[in-house]
Protein backbone atom coordinates (compact mmCIF):
# COMPACT_ATOMS: atom_id res chain seq x y z
CA UNK A 1 0.00 0.00 0.00
CA UNK A 2 1.24 3.10 -0.98
CA UNK A 3 2.00 6.07 1.13
CA UNK A 4 -0.60 8.97 0.96
CA UNK A 5 0.65 11.63 -0.33
CA UNK A 6 1.22 15.31 1.77
CA UNK A 7 -2.03 17.41 1.57
CA UNK A 8 0.68 20.57 1.79
CA UNK A 9 1.31 20.76 -1.67
CA UNK A 10 -0.69 24.59 -2.26
CA UNK A 11 1.65 26.77 -2.58
CA UNK A 12 1.13 30.19 -0.88
CA UNK A 13 0.79 33.28 -3.03
CA UNK A 14 3.63 34.92 -1.21
CA UNK A 15 6.30 32.10 -1.76
CA UNK A 16 9.15 33.73 -3.34
CA UNK A 17 11.05 32.21 -6.63
CA UNK A 18 13.45 33.56 -8.63
CA UNK A 19 12.09 34.64 -11.95
CA UNK A 20 15.31 35.16 -14.17
CA UNK A 21 14.47 38.44 -15.46
CA UNK A 22 17.42 37.56 -18.21
CA UNK A 23 16.65 34.28 -19.44
CA UNK A 24 19.70 34.07 -21.28
CA UNK A 25 22.08 34.01 -18.56
CA UNK A 26 22.59 30.39 -16.99
CA UNK A 27 23.59 31.55 -13.61
CA UNK A 28 19.51 33.38 -12.94
CA UNK A 29 18.60 29.81 -14.00
CA UNK A 30 20.63 27.64 -11.73
CA UNK A 31 19.30 30.03 -8.96
CA UNK A 32 15.61 29.60 -9.80
CA UNK A 33 16.35 25.86 -10.03
CA UNK A 34 18.17 25.47 -6.45
CA UNK A 35 15.32 28.10 -5.19
CA UNK A 36 12.65 25.87 -6.30
CA UNK A 37 14.47 22.71 -4.83
CA UNK A 38 15.18 24.30 -1.69
CA UNK A 39 11.64 25.36 -1.40
CA UNK A 40 10.11 21.94 -2.04
CA UNK A 41 12.33 19.88 0.71
CA UNK A 42 11.18 22.60 2.97
CA UNK A 43 7.63 21.87 2.30
CA UNK A 44 8.55 18.17 2.34
CA UNK A 45 9.87 18.87 6.01
CA UNK A 46 7.34 20.24 7.04
CA UNK A 47 4.91 17.24 5.98
CA UNK A 48 7.92 14.83 7.97
CA UNK A 49 7.79 17.49 10.98
CA UNK A 50 4.13 17.02 11.18
CA UNK A 51 3.89 13.28 10.90
CA UNK A 52 7.07 12.97 13.42
CA UNK A 53 4.89 14.96 16.12
CA UNK A 54 1.97 13.44 15.14
CA UNK A 55 3.69 10.03 16.31
CA UNK A 56 4.96 11.95 19.33
CA UNK A 57 1.63 13.03 20.77
CA UNK A 58 -0.09 10.18 20.08
CA UNK A 59 2.75 7.17 19.99
CA UNK A 60 -0.64 4.71 20.74
CA UNK A 61 0.83 3.68 24.02
CA UNK A 62 -2.24 4.16 26.78
CA UNK A 63 0.48 5.18 29.49
CA UNK A 64 2.37 7.78 27.65
CA UNK A 65 -0.55 9.30 26.17
CA UNK A 66 -1.97 9.57 29.27
CA UNK A 67 -5.50 9.21 27.69
CA UNK A 68 -8.35 6.10 27.70
CA UNK A 69 -8.11 3.23 25.91
CA UNK A 70 -11.23 4.80 23.52
CA UNK A 71 -9.51 8.20 23.22
CA UNK A 72 -6.44 6.78 22.33
CA UNK A 73 -7.85 4.44 19.41
CA UNK A 74 -10.27 7.14 18.06
CA UNK A 75 -6.96 9.74 17.96
CA UNK A 76 -4.86 7.37 16.17
CA UNK A 77 -8.01 6.64 13.61
CA UNK A 78 -7.70 10.62 12.93
CA UNK A 79 -4.57 10.71 12.44
CA UNK A 80 -3.19 9.83 9.35
CA UNK A 81 0.41 9.09 8.37
CA UNK A 82 2.52 6.48 10.69
CA UNK A 83 5.85 5.26 10.72
CA UNK A 84 5.85 4.02 6.95
CA UNK A 85 4.18 7.28 5.95
CA UNK A 86 6.93 9.28 8.10
CA UNK A 87 9.83 7.06 6.37
CA UNK A 88 8.55 8.22 2.87
CA UNK A 89 8.47 11.70 4.01
CA UNK A 90 12.03 12.22 5.30
CA UNK A 91 13.27 10.18 2.46
CA UNK A 92 11.55 12.75 0.32
CA UNK A 93 12.65 15.46 1.88
CA UNK A 94 16.59 13.49 1.31
CA UNK A 95 15.55 13.75 -2.62
CA UNK A 96 14.20 17.50 -2.58
CA UNK A 97 17.98 18.50 -0.67
CA UNK A 98 19.81 16.49 -2.75
CA UNK A 99 18.69 18.26 -6.04
CA UNK A 100 19.17 21.51 -4.08
CA UNK A 101 22.70 20.34 -3.32
CA UNK A 102 23.50 19.28 -6.82
CA UNK A 103 22.36 22.82 -8.23
CA UNK A 104 24.57 24.34 -5.66
CA UNK A 105 27.77 21.84 -6.47
CA UNK A 106 27.15 23.19 -10.64
CA UNK A 107 27.61 26.67 -9.76
CA UNK A 108 31.45 26.88 -10.73
CA UNK A 109 30.80 25.52 -13.95
CA UNK A 110 28.01 27.65 -14.95
CA UNK A 111 29.06 31.29 -16.54
CA UNK A 112 27.12 34.40 -15.81
CA UNK A 113 26.74 36.31 -18.77
CA UNK A 114 25.71 39.53 -16.79
CA UNK A 115 26.09 41.20 -13.57
CA UNK A 116 22.64 40.12 -12.20
CA UNK A 117 23.74 36.45 -13.02
CA UNK A 118 27.22 36.96 -11.01
CA UNK A 119 24.84 38.30 -7.89
CA UNK A 120 22.61 35.15 -8.26
CA UNK A 121 25.65 32.99 -8.32
CA UNK A 122 26.68 34.87 -4.82
CA UNK A 123 23.11 34.70 -3.70
CA UNK A 124 23.75 30.72 -3.78
CA UNK A 125 26.80 30.80 -2.19
CA UNK A 126 25.94 32.97 0.72
CA UNK A 127 22.49 31.18 0.96
CA UNK A 128 24.21 27.53 1.01
CA UNK A 129 26.09 29.25 4.08
CA UNK A 130 22.92 29.45 5.82
CA UNK A 131 22.24 25.80 5.61
CA UNK A 132 25.36 24.06 6.46
CA UNK A 133 28.20 26.80 7.92
CA UNK A 134 28.31 29.39 10.47
CA UNK A 135 27.95 32.98 8.76
CA UNK A 136 29.68 34.51 11.26
CA UNK A 137 33.38 32.72 10.02
CA UNK A 138 35.51 34.19 7.55
CA UNK A 139 34.87 34.22 4.74
CA UNK A 140 31.20 34.35 4.79
CA UNK A 141 30.36 38.00 6.45
CA UNK A 142 32.86 39.30 3.23
CA UNK A 143 30.91 37.54 0.76
CA UNK A 144 27.99 38.66 2.27
CA UNK A 145 29.22 42.17 2.10
CA UNK A 146 30.19 41.87 -1.48
CA UNK A 147 27.11 40.63 -2.52
CA UNK A 148 24.95 43.61 -0.72
CA UNK A 149 27.87 45.98 -2.28
CA UNK A 150 26.72 44.41 -5.85
CA UNK A 151 23.29 45.09 -5.10
CA UNK A 152 23.09 48.25 -4.34
CA UNK A 153 25.13 48.96 -7.19
CA UNK A 154 22.86 46.61 -10.10
CA UNK A 155 19.70 46.49 -7.86
CA UNK A 156 18.42 43.25 -6.50
CA UNK A 157 17.31 40.32 -8.40
CA UNK A 158 13.82 39.81 -8.90
CA UNK A 159 11.26 37.82 -7.10
CA UNK A 160 8.13 36.35 -8.30
CA UNK A 161 6.46 33.28 -6.78
CA UNK A 162 6.46 29.60 -7.33
CA UNK A 163 4.53 28.01 -9.41
CA UNK A 164 1.81 25.50 -7.89
CA UNK A 165 1.98 23.13 -10.88
CA UNK A 166 5.90 22.54 -10.66
CA UNK A 167 5.73 22.22 -6.76
CA UNK A 168 3.16 19.41 -7.07
CA UNK A 169 5.14 17.75 -9.92
CA UNK A 170 8.00 18.00 -7.36
CA UNK A 171 6.88 16.95 -4.57
CA UNK A 172 5.00 14.45 -6.28
CA UNK A 173 8.57 13.19 -7.88
CA UNK A 174 10.57 12.85 -5.17
CA UNK A 175 7.14 11.25 -2.69
CA UNK A 176 7.20 8.56 -5.34
CA UNK A 177 10.88 7.70 -5.58
CA UNK A 178 10.83 7.77 -1.59
CA UNK A 179 7.66 5.47 -1.75
CA UNK A 180 9.84 3.07 -4.32
CA UNK A 181 13.06 3.50 -1.65
CA UNK A 182 10.91 2.38 1.43
CA UNK A 183 9.36 -0.47 0.04
CA UNK A 184 12.29 -1.24 -1.37
CA UNK A 185 14.25 -1.20 1.83
CA UNK A 186 11.24 -3.12 3.82
CA UNK A 187 11.20 -6.10 1.09
CA UNK A 188 15.26 -6.29 1.97
CA UNK A 189 14.59 -6.48 5.21
CA UNK A 190 11.87 -9.10 4.94
CA UNK A 191 14.31 -11.16 2.38
CA UNK A 192 16.89 -11.01 5.17
CA UNK A 193 14.30 -12.26 7.91
CA UNK A 194 13.63 -14.94 5.70
CA UNK A 195 17.25 -15.50 4.78
CA UNK A 196 16.90 -15.29 0.99
CA UNK A 197 19.95 -13.67 -1.00
CA UNK A 198 19.68 -9.83 -1.97
CA UNK A 199 22.15 -8.99 -4.75
CA UNK A 200 21.97 -5.38 -5.09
Amino acid sequence: MAAKKPNVLAASRNDPELQPAAPRDPALLLLSDWQMARYVSMLLCRVQQRLESRMLVNPGIQVLAADSRTRVQERTARTQGGPREYAVAREAEVFAMTDALKFQDSVPEVAATSLLGAIAKLEMIVGADRDIGDPTDFPWPHIASVLRDLKAVAGDLPVGRPSRERTRSDVARHWESAVKLVAALKEEDAAECRGDVVVL
